[in-house]
C-alpha cells in the first residue's frame, strides 16, 4: 500500500461537498435519518472530548505528561501534552 496525499486530500474534499449538498437539500426520505445520523455525530464528538479530557487528567496525575501552553498550527493558543519518563533505566 503506498501514500498518496493527493487523492487522499482530494476524496476528503469531495466528501466534504457531498456532505455540504446533503446538508443544503436531504433527500427527504433520508432526511430524518440524516438527522438523527447527526444528532449521534454530535454526541459522540462530546464523549470522545470528555474522555479526551479524562485522560490528560489522569496522566497529569499520574506524572506521566504535563500541559504546556503552545500555539497551535492555525495560530490559535492551545496546549500540547509532553510525555515524561518516570525512570531512566
Amino acid at each position: 500500500m503506498h501514500n498518496d496525499v493527493l487523492a487522499l486530500v482530494k476524496a476528503t474534499d469531495d466528501k466534504l461537498a457531498a456532505l455540504r449538498e446533503l446538508e443544503q437539500a436531504p433527500p427527504l426520505e433520508y432526511a430524518q435519518r440524516l438527522q438523527e445520523l447527526a444528532e449521534r455525530n454530535l454526541a459522540n464528538g462530546r464523549l470522545l472530548a470528555r474522555r479526551r479530557r479524562e485522560v490528560n487528567l489522569a496522566l497529569r496525575q499520574l506524572g506521566r505528561s504535563e500541559a504546556v501552553p503552545s500555539y497551535t498550527a492555525s495560530g490559535h493558543a492551545g496546549h500540547v501534552i509532553r510525555p515524561r519518563s518516570l525512570a531512566v533505566a
